[in-house]
């Protein structure tokens, strides 16, 4: 560049383990091939015992005053650091909470579509969310949509148990599945992946209203295999 600054690029700290003879202290925290402590040493004596013992040495906590090392086969220490990586991911993965949507007039086969993914998810050891959602006048009857759910949780009962009753927030009710543990949790039945499903159209609470309108100028073609077809609604008796 012409008559200008340079650029730089900072550097994180290296990721690179350091052993034998790439350590920089002067003296180590030594511990031993069975997993005893050996004591401050220097770095020399550490290597030199490393060397008797026919391993490494390996700096494991390089921030500590002084770096802490231990005699172990370099090869040995990279697959356990590489193996305890994978059961990190692994709990991390565990630790999701997958949701599983429904509606009080879902049709049958969606909802053992539903079924389906929420018993995998749960012989997966994943927490399951299992939401209702109310539209237009799905409000005036939410005993429905309640007895939907509760039904819903009380067939999953033999591979997860929920953490408290159906919970209703505005137009939604939900309520959280935990997993039972594997030896006390029954077979998942489903051996294959879960059929498709019709998906549904997300959309916010806020425009409730504006799909209530529409509900209604489309009322005979929308509720024809309803169960509310059959209900009158509170404004339809005023």
């Amino acid at each position: 560049m012409r008559g200008g600054k340079k650029n730089f690029r900072r550097r994180g700290p290296s990721q690179r383990t350091n052993i034998n003879g790439r350590i920089r202290a002067r003296e180590v925290r030594v511990v031993g091939t069975d997993g005893s402590q050996l004591g401050v040493l220097p770095l020399n004596k550490a290597i030199e015992l490393a060397k008797k013992e026919g391993v490494d040495l390996v700096e494991v906590a390089a921030q500590a005053r002084p770096p802490v090392c231990r005699l172990i086969d370099y090869g040995k220490y990279r697959y356990e650091q590489s193996k305890k990586k994978k059961e990190n991911k692994k709990a991390q993965s565990a630790n999701k909470i997958k949701e599983v949507q429904l509606r009080p007039n879902i049709d049958p086969h969606d909802l053992e579509v539903k079924k389906h993914r929420a018993v995998d998810f749960l012989c997966q050891d994943m927490k399951v969310r299992i939401i209702l959602r109310y539209r237009g006048r799905e409000m005036a009857h939410q005993e429905i949509g309640m007895s939907l759910i509760r039904k819903f949780v009380d067939d999953l009962e033999i591979f997860g148990h929920a953490d408290g009753y159906p919970k209703k927030m505005g137009r939604r009710v939900s309520v959280l599945i935990n997993p039972l543990p594997k030896q006390k949790r029954a077979p998942n039945p489903y051996k294959s992946p879960p059929p498709e499903e019709i998906e549904e159209e997300d959309y916010d609470d806020d425009d409730d209203h504006i799909e209530e309108e529409s509900e209604d100028s489309n009322e005979n073609d929308q509720f024809t295999n309803n169960p509310f077809d059959s209900i009158e609604s509170p404004e339809d008796k005023n």
